[in-house]
């Protein structure tokens, strides 16, 4: 590079480094993407790291200062914005605690950088709610040990070459630490990328410095991706927190006890990366809007596929009951059976469809609530989600029949917003207490017969007040008319009403649905 040998860092040194330590993680991508596998074999730490770096020397390159410990602020900020697995997410807090070390001091010398490099240490291990030998953070230690014993009046260039070495003997050793890597044959993948991003800042220091050369992994099945933890669980979550350290703590207590490889790193300025293994991915967006604001939500199953390559529409419906929902399953929608899900749940399903373009059918005041939040939450994240409410499940049925993949996703969108109004519901529910309605006072027990939630019928039994209804919907036209049969109806109540349906209108088509766990004994949707 044609420099001197720094006693200090200054600003350049440190966009150096990010752009060596960037370039190095790129060369050797491969290498470090077929190295890991713990727990399984993996495809992505290399590129988890790259993306890491990227997005600290990116924020680096946009900010122009000649201060040293702003520099390094800025370039550890940007890494944990865009921290990526579970190596990524920790490498970051190691930038942040050296960016750390350097607040309020005149020059970042040797002793800011053997304190930085200490304190990482130390922090990392405080960042990750179960901390496991034989990864970057053993590495670490090994790193802070050896420059802590360093003479005093150590070089710039001695703690960096002293630093490198250290990790080297280190990550040679974690094959030795977990039994998977010693099965395969190979160190760990994070912490081969956390000496080599050691190395530039070695030669960032002293041109001198030879560059690593590339290891030769074994080559070995990529099946899944996955940097850490344990198979049982099937999802990664991650996320950006706007929160208070008291509620970041509190937030990765509250996901361990949901998953494993919990990390959660902050910028300084009450911002979070969140990264967590889990099932339930509701749960753990959830938990982040219990602690906070989250946004840029990423969830990954790990099958193989990276959650960043999005494609296509989908349809996520809010049901409630998980009979219903298996009408809307048979229509290829990912479905809610909560009627009541939180927007965490709504923005976890809307995530998990692995879509670009979503539709959200909301059924219900609360539901369309929640996935309305969802939303806009989403659509922050970049995707673009429309929400149709619908006031009944066979408004939300008619949505989905006309819903067409292959098509704009806004001429979707208004496609199945038309097809759900244009359709009238009615349903039969049982009185909990006294009350005036437009069509009387009812009594506790009395049978009610509502048209587009307004009660129309009062009386004793199921099956009077259905025949009613129909009666009044027929009236005005029908061409379809589906039926719901919920729990407690009697199973021939709906031949009954067939047979009378078809008697009044011949040319009506009936189609009956036993959907056992709704909550109202019957629900009609007509078309």
């Amino acid at each position: 590079m044609g420099v001197d040998v720094l006693q200090v860092l200054d600003a350049a040194a440190v966009r150096r480094w990010s752009h060596l330590a960037l370039d190095a993680l790129e060369a050797h991508r491969d290498e470090i993407d077929r190295l890991n596998v713990f727990p399984i074999p993996d495809g992505d730490t290399g590129t988890n790291l790259v993306l890491t770096l990227r997005s600290g020397v990116d924020s680096l390159d946009a900010e122009r200062t000649d201060d040293a410990a702003r520099a390094l602020r800025v370039f550890a900020r940007g890494a944990v914005l865009g921290a990526r697995g579970n190596s990524g997410v920790i490498v970051s807090q190691l930038l942040r605690s050296l960016a750390d070390a350097a607040l309020g001091v005149d020059r970042v010398d040797a002793a800011v950088v053997r304190a930085g490099l200490y304190r990482g240490a130390s922090d990392a291990r405080e960042v990750v709610a179960d901390p496991v030998e034989g990864t970057i953070l053993t590495v670490a230690r090994a790193v802070a040990d050896a420059t802590r014993e360093l003479p005093g009046d150590a070089t710039l260039t001695a703690v960096a070459t002293t630093a490198v070495t250290a990790a080297e003997d280190a990550l040679g050793r974690t094959t030795e630490q977990l039994a998977v890597l010693a099965d395969a044959g190979v160190v760990d993948a994070g912490s081969r990328g956390f000496v080599l991003i050691l190395d530039a800042l070695a030669r960032a220091v002293d041109a001198e410095v030879p560059e690593l050369p590339a290891a030769t992994p074994p080559v070995h099945p990529m099946t899944g991706e996955r940097e850490t933890g344990s198979p049982e669980f099937v999802y990664e979550v991650q996320y950006l927190l706007a929160a208070d350290a008291a509620a970041a703590d509190a937030l990765r207590d509250e996901l361990a006890t949901l998953g494993d490889s919990v990390v959660v790193v902050g910028t300084g300025e009450d911002v979070w990366n969140v990264h967590v293994h889990v099932n339930d991915v509701g749960a753990a967006i959830e938990a982040g809007v219990g602690a906070g604001r989250p946004s840029s939500i990423r969830v990954t199953r790990f099958t193989g596929d990276a959650d960043a390559v999005r494609g296509g529409s989908a349809v996520v419906a809010v049901i409630d009951g998980s009979g219903i929902g298996k009408l809307f399953d048979a229509e290829g929608v990912h479905v809610l059976s909560d009627g009541t899900p939180s927007s965490g749940d709504v923005l976890a399903a809307v995530h998990g469809s692995g879509a670009g373009e979503v539709v959200v059918v909301a059924n219900g005041v609360a539901a369309i609530e929640a996935a309305e939040a969802a939303a806009r939450t989403a659509r922050s994240d970049g995707l673009r989600v429309a929400v149709v409410p619908t006031r009944s499940p066979v408004q939300g049925l008619a949505a989905v029949a006309v819903h067409d993949a292959g098509r704009r996703f806004d001429d979707d969108v208004v496609a199945m917003a038309e097809a759900a109004a244009a359709t009238r519901f009615a349903e039969i529910v049982v009185a909990q207490h006294e009350a005036l309605t437009s069509a009387g006072m009812c009594r506790p027990g009395d049978v009610l017969g509502l048209i587009d939630g307004e009660v129309v019928e009062i009386g004793r039994g199921v099956s009077s007040v259905a025949l009613a209804l129909t009666d009044r919907l027929l009236g005005v036209g029908a061409e379809l008319m589906t039926l719901l049969l919920g729990a407690g109806t009697d199973p021939d109540a709906g031949d009954t009403i067939c047979r009378h349906i078809r008697a009044r209108s011949p040319l009506t088509e009936v189609t009956i649905y036993d959907v056992g766990d709704a909550a109202a004994p019957l629900i009609v949707g007509v078309e």
